[in-house]
């Protein structure tokens, strides 16, 4: 291959983005990451959710759960703001370890809700503040979404695969 070795041949795209807009595969990535954020947060929430129905009987057990609503916003937002798609100036705020022997902020990682004590409707005599009623309904609420989820994702993708294949 005599004389090409400082030639580029790649081809520049036509369609290309102006600079600092997302291109279509970053667009369909945000869409596909936001509803699996959701769907890893209605998990964890039923995970919360069957902790707090395990321990009913537990004495002085604290039934917990989260803002689901407020913890998608916060996972996304973090999420958006660490691919850059942010306003300036718009990064959270996160609590620095100056030592290795400190303890995490409360929140655990990035993305991961914040557990709040639920108020008790009706005091127990066991100081324990799970409502069974309301711990079920919830479940089974949120198991719902979690399974409407996952039917938009598989929409989703099926939609994709059938522009990608061409086919009708």
């Amino acid at each position: 291959m005599i004389g090409i070795a400082g030639k580029n041949f790649r081809v520049p795209l036509r369609n290309s983005p102006a600079p600092g807009l997302p291109t279509m595969i970053e667009r369909l990535n945000n869409a596909l990451d936001f509803n699996a954020q959701a769907l890893l947060l209605r998990a964890e929430r039923s995970r919360v959710l069957a902790s707090n129905i395990a321990n009913a009987d537990t004495p002085n057990y604290k039934a917990r759960d989260f803002d689901f609503r407020a913890a998608l916003s916060q996972a996304t937002g973090a999420q958006m703001n660490a691919g850059g798609a942010g306003a300036a100036g718009s990064a959270p705020l996160t609590q620095a370890r100056t030592a290795a022997g400190h303890l995490a902020a409360a929140g655990g990682a990035p993305g991961s809700p914040t557990l709040l004590y639920r108020t008790p409707l009706q005091t127990a005599l066991d100081a324990n503040t799970v409502d069974m009623d309301m711990e079920r309904a919830a479940f089974a609420d949120n198991t719902l979404r979690y399974e409407a989820g996952l039917r938009f994702i598989n929409g989703q993708i099926r939609t994709l695969m059938t522009a990608i294949n061409g086919q009708s």
